[in-house]
């Protein structure tokens, strides 16, 4: 063994031995083979969905094998982490189970769903901050006077041993597997996995995905340390991390073979992949590998991959708006502002053309007075259901073939 395999936070023995403690009180997600996904991408597509776990999400792993490992006069004086969401319900729900009380710090802008989740699974909830930094920065401080111990979501060894017994199940579930696509926020998942996976099977290749608007690990890898990125929103929150962890940034620097990113509206589109085609419900991070996958953006071409499905909590005012994203990316929503004569009969006459086309109006909007609208005329914005690109492109021919100025509504 080298001098960067020692010098490494993590060894395969570490998982293992998170695996034991974890055996019976974790649930052994399945990984099974997605014929739609394979057709789609091109590659043999296994499923490891963690959103099924107790909690929703991977994080629980993890948390309870740090909560394994506490002493007793650790578990009499509780613990506290910092968390928007799932880490906060994986340390609330296997503290409470083991009679362990817990403080999660969450910022103020938390969705509701994980705040009420979180109190439900037992944790004293503390709303601070406007990121997590800050939440952060008052765990530590609650910490430091209540004498608790501190359970960090990604940037610790026995977590990351923890999310790292996921790889060992790969391993037994696709025993012709030849690629993993993970994740990435702070690097805890993907490092464990790459550890469990590459000191078993080095020749599996370990592919990360970030979101392109907080590429924290990808940004360190580029410059051989981590560094702190602005902050900024995205609809994967649970991998929204702006620096990479000190600790699982060498572990990722030395197993992972390539990291990439996605957008928004990328990651949009698989969540609604994986919810119409799969009846599989992902939150944002838990989509970002199969939205890599879709679009092609990473060097991989016919390989037996397993993708992480990593979490499933996810707001539903929130999923409604990606949901309509989705449909509007494929082509399957579509709104047009139609200038029209302001006469008896237009309307029908351009409702006739539409129905010809099999498209389905589901809103419409008149305005006389904006637009540039000269007297006598109207415009009127359509939103409609559509099969998708191809039907819309006949839908617009026909419009301009029937002289109707048109104009598509972004």
């Amino acid at each position: 063994m080298n001098k960067a395999i020692n010098n490494l936070s993590i060894r395969l023995a570490d998982v293992q031995a998170a695996r034991e403690r974890l055996r019976g009180s974790i649930y052994y997600s399945p990984c099974p083979h997605s014929q739609m996904l394979s057709a789609l991408t091109g590659q043999q597509i296994y499923l490891k969905l963690e959103n099924l776990q107790m909690t929703g999400s991977f994080k629980e792993r993890g948390a309870l094998n740090r909560i394994a490992t506490l002493t007793t006069e650790q578990r009499s004086r509780g613990v506290i982490a910092a968390s928007a969401g799932n880490h906060a319900q994986g340390v609330a729900y296997h503290a409470t189970k083991r009679g362990i009380c817990s403080i999660i710090v969450m910022p103020l802008a938390t969705p509701l769903v994980k705040v009420t989740a979180t109190r439900n699974f037992g944790a004293q909830v503390v709303l601070h901050g406007a990121n997590y930094d800050e939440a952060c920065e008052e765990a530590t401080r609650i910490c430091a006077v209540e004498g608790m111990t501190f359970i960090h979501p990604f940037d610790d060894p026995i977590v990351m041993a923890g999310q790292g017994t996921i790889g060992l199940e790969l391993l037994e579930q696709v025993p012709e597997l030849q690629a993993v696509v993970v994740p990435i926020g702070g690097g805890g998942l993907i490092g464990g996995i790459a550890c469990a996976i590459k000191e078993s099977r080095p020749d599996i290749r370990i592919i990360g995905v970030q979101t392109s608007r907080l590429p924290s690990m990808a940004e360190a890898v580029r410059q051989h340390h981590p560094v702190t990125l602005d902050s900024a929103t995205t609809i994967a929150d649970g991998i929204a991390v702006r620096r990479a962890g000190e600790i699982t940034f060498p572990v990722v620097e030395r197993y992972v073979d390539e990291i990439v990113t996605v957008d928004e509206d990328e990651i949009a589109s698989a969540i609604l992949v994986l919810l119409e085609r799969e009846k599989t419900l992902a939150e944002g991070a838990g989509a970002t590998a199969l939205a890599a996958l879709i679009q092609k953006k990473t060097t991989l071409k016919s390989e037996h991959t397993a993708v992480m499905v990593c979490g499933g909590n996810i707001d539903v005012t929130l999923l409604s708006r990606i949901i309509e994203r989705g449909l509007v990316q494929d082509g399957r929503l579509i709104r047009l502002r139609i200038h029209l004569l302001d006469k008896p009969g237009a309307l029908a006459e351009l409702t006739r053309l539409i129905a010809d086309h099999r498209a389905n109006i589901v809103d419409t909007l008149h305005n006389r007075a904006y637009y540039g609208v000269n007297l006598g005329d109207t415009v009127i914005d359509i939103t409609m259901e559509t099969r998708g690109r191809e039907q819309v492109s006949e839908l617009l021919a026909a419009l301009t073939a029937g002289g109707y100025k048109h104009s598509r509504v972004l």
